[in-house]
């Protein structure tokens, strides 16, 4: 394939669709740029965007970044052409997480659902209702998650029980704790021209009966600032999982979090994302579950359900990302 074939509006949607990912904190952590001799994309970290405190091993921000890898994917799907994606492809250049190059002949693609699905997603951090979720649904995000080569798992009432008793005590960690306190708060705040961060009115409120504990981005508790509402009485917890925990396993982990929310999303069921326990290794490691002989080791918690779809956080545009990944564009 030549680099013509590719013209700027194609071009630029395949970027917004990347970007169109979510990320903790919505930080939008990478930098995206085209090879255009090999027509590959380049997917780099954008440490500066890390969460020092919140994410010192950079664990999410791989996931983050995996979540956008499998939205460009899609989008190239879309257009016709077969991605061909590595990870961590250059070990003396640690900052590229992963490539995706176009190859093949344009073809339809094999999920035109899920593309459509990219740009409706949202994050939402509402009540839900107590309508359960059907089997054939949870099969289908269990399913998603395996192409992805992670592990979708609902538990039992005992450890979801659990779980959410972890998400508290994270979250009581998180607000007590001064810098993490303080990295949060960094991120709320009106939309600027970077269009990075978490608008007030994504946040949602908490919840009344503090059985789910909902992210306090603002890290405090004030009813006069912090609205409260009663959730759901027996939320659908779901864990994701891979059988290690290397950085590839979190690239991976972020491509298959990415399709289970589209998935989700085709659907109609709504996500919340409950990543404290995750931040702290001691909560994180009670976490852990075993499939047999293997560990499996918990990338993410998420919250499904139906209700209230989520406001659209803001996504740096095309034309900011392609700048900053320092693009020749093709002619």
């Amino acid at each position: 394939m030549c680099a013509a074939v590719l013209d700027v509006p194609t071009l630029e949607t395949l970027v917004s669709a990347a970007v169109a990912a979510p990320s903790i904190h919505n930080t939008q952590p990478w930098r995206i740029r085209l090879d255009p001799d090999t027509v590959t994309w380049e997917i780099r970290a954008a440490a500066e965007r890390g969460l020092r405190h919140v994410d010192p091993t950079g664990r999410a921000l791989h996931l983050s970044v995996g979540c956008a890898v499998l939205n460009l994917r899609v989008a190239v799907a879309h257009f016709g052409w077969e991605p061909v994606t590595r990870l961590l492809p250059r070990p003396d250049e640690p900052d590229l997480l992963a490539v995706v190059r176009l190859s093949g002949s344009p073809t339809a693609s094999s999920t035109p659902h899920l593309y459509d699905m990219l740009w409706r997603r949202r994050s939402s951090r509402f009540p839900f209702s107590d309508r359960p979720l059907p089997t054939a649904v949870l099969t289908e995000l269990v399913e998603a998650a395996h192409a992805e080569g992670a592990v979708l798992s609902r538990p039992e009432p005992a450890r979801t029980d659990l779980l959410l008793r972890l998400t508290g005590e994270a979250e009581h960690r998180n607000t007590a704790d001064p810098d993490r306190a303080m990295e949060s708060r960094r991120w709320v705040h009106e939309p600027n021209s970077a269009a990075l961060g978490m608008p007030p009115e994504t946040l949602g409120p908490q919840d009344s009966r503090e059985q789910i504990p909902m992210r306090d981005f603002g890290a405090h508790r004030h009813p006069a600032v912090l609205p409260s509402r009663p959730f759901e009485k027996r939320p659908s917890i779901t864990v994701l999982s891979t059988t290690h925990d290397r950085r590839t396993d979190w690239l991976r982990a972020g491509q298959a979090l990415e399709r289970v929310l589209l998935v989700a999303t085709a659907h109609g069921v709504r996500a919340s994302m409950l990543h404290q326990a995750l931040e702290w290794p001691d909560l994180r490691e009670q976490l852990v579950q075993t499939s047999g002989e293997q560990r499996l080791h918990a990338q993410m918690v998420l919250r499904l359900g139906y209700g209230p779809e989520g406001p659209h956080s803001p996504r740096r545009t095309a034309q900011q990302t392609l700048a900053e990944g320092s693009l020749s564009v093709p002619g």
